[in-house]
């Protein structure tokens, strides 16, 4: 499994949101300057954010984006997900499936084994336990 692009800046955009704004929204223009993540990019991945209700928008004066609720209860898990979908590391061919081959994928039970470790701990953490980490 490799992390997007996509899935760091949402990672980045999101900690700005978590370290800077304490229930003020901030403006996409201003996320992405302070990140150096291109605006149009991050008005994408905030929009997933958003649908996955991990962040809010508020429109008009005074609007932008802020989280949907407390930084110690948004999982680094729920990010990744939000933004890349389900944490996968390996699957079986599907050729080798359709066959009735799935015996063939050696490694699959120690994948399987990867998978879950990794994503136990993206779910244990938080993005208040990265911003300490941090500081």
């Amino acid at each position: 499994m490799q992390l997007t692009k996509g899935v760091e800046y949402g990672i980045e955009g999101i900690l700005y949101l978590a370290r800077h704004h304490g229930g003020e929204p901030a403006l996409i223009r201003e996320i992405s300057r302070a990140t150096a993540i291109p605006e149009t990019f991050l008005s994408k991945i905030f929009q997933r954010l958003a649908t996955r209700g991990l962040i809010r928008s508020r429109r008009g004066f005074r609007g932008g984006f802020l989280l949907a609720r407390p930084a110690g209860r948004i999982t680094l898990r729920e990010i990744v997900e939000a933004l890349q979908g389900p944490i996968e590391f390996h699957r079986c061919l599907d050729h080798l499936r359709e066959r009735g081959r799935q015996h063939r994928c050696h490694v699959r039970r120690v994948f399987g084994k990867v998978q879950r470790k990794v994503a136990s701990i993206l779910e244990k953490t938080t993005l208040e336990d990265m911003l300490q980490a941090v500081s």
